[in-house]
């Protein structure tokens, strides 16, 4: 018996788009910092094929954030999130996109020793996935790793403020930056990973006015996630922007309700199976005459 397959473009990668959009690259990402009312960056997270064909069109930059520890495997925090995690879930994202720069986060425990072993996951990543850049959390204690691996052709996009693969040392995901101590420190952090070759800087979980400090004192785009709206970019956790999840950081705002959608769907389907309605005439093959 032979069996014929037909491609469908709307879900595969395998069909081109009819019009491929030009890719995003780093240099176009860093150009923006400098220009005059430069339209704010667009970033989300991704971690799937499907996620990233449905965002790829609106957004400057898919990040595979190490998030999907707790969105995909239901883990406790990012720390145990693996680099094959990573890789697998990078691979795919770039699969399913073709316009957006695709950044990928490195794992806790991937790059802190020193900035050999940083070199060894980020290339790996880099290779395995096809993606453009790497996100790295930490400030000046990371500023070396930063170089090293700029110096190397793998550009680095950094990570300040309230980064989650320190919560232990943090205390928490409490904002960042409400002592005059924690608000210098946090500024020279960015700066460090900026001077170092960032070519942005993610600044996460601080307070408003530490974040417009950040802004200015960076020539490089800032991206912000519980920052503020000046910011040269913003970024979300797409589960989280589409109410996937009952409980999510303040800064979250819900553009729609993954959640009630789903389960709407889901209570629909379940009855229809029960009442022996689904299948119906339209979802069964009947015998060819």
């Amino acid at each position: 018996m032979s069996t014929t397959f037909t491609v469908d473009s709307a879900t595969s990668r395998a069909t081109p788009t009819p019009k491929p959009m030009k890719r995003v690259t780093i240099p176009s990402i860093m150009a923006r910092k400098g220009q005059d009312n430069a339209e704010p960056l667009v970033m989300l997270t991704a971690y799937t094929v499907r996620t990233a064909q449905l965002l790829d069109p609106h957004c400057d930059i898919l990040l595979v954030g190490d998030s999907l520890g707790q969105v995909i495997y239901g883990l406790p925090s990012t720390l145990p999130v693996t680099l094959d995690m990573m890789c697998a879930h990078g691979a795919a994202v770039s699969r399913g996109s073709y316009h957006a720069a695709v950044v990928v986060d490195m794992p806790f425990g991937s790059y802190e020793a020193s900035p050999v072993q940083a070199f060894e996951s980020a290339s790996r990543i880099m290779a395995d996935t096809g993606a453009a850049a790497v996100k790295m959390e930490g400030g000046a204690a990371m500023a070396d790793t930063v170089r090293f691996l700029t110096e190397r052709g793998i550009p680095v996009m950094g990570h300040v403020g309230l980064t989650p693969q320190a919560v232990n040392a943090l205390g928490g995901y409490g904002a960042r930056g409400r002592s005059d101590a924690e608000y210098e420190k946090i500024v020279g952090d960015a700066k460090a990973v900026a001077d170092a070759g960032a070519f942005a800087v993610v600044a996460e979980g601080v307070v408003e006015t530490l974040a417009d400090a950040i802004v200015k004192a960076l020539d490089v785009p800032v991206i912000g996630i519980g920052a503020s709206a000046n910011c040269d970019g913003q970024v979300l956790v797409t589960e989280d922007m589409l109410g996937l999840f009952e409980r999510t950081p303040r800064f979250v705002k819900r553009y729609g309700d993954m959640s009630g959608m789903m389960t709407e769907a889901v209570e629909h389907y379940a009855r229809e199976v029960r009442a022996r309605e689904f299948p119906s005439a339209d979802q069964v093959y009947k015998p060819k005459d």
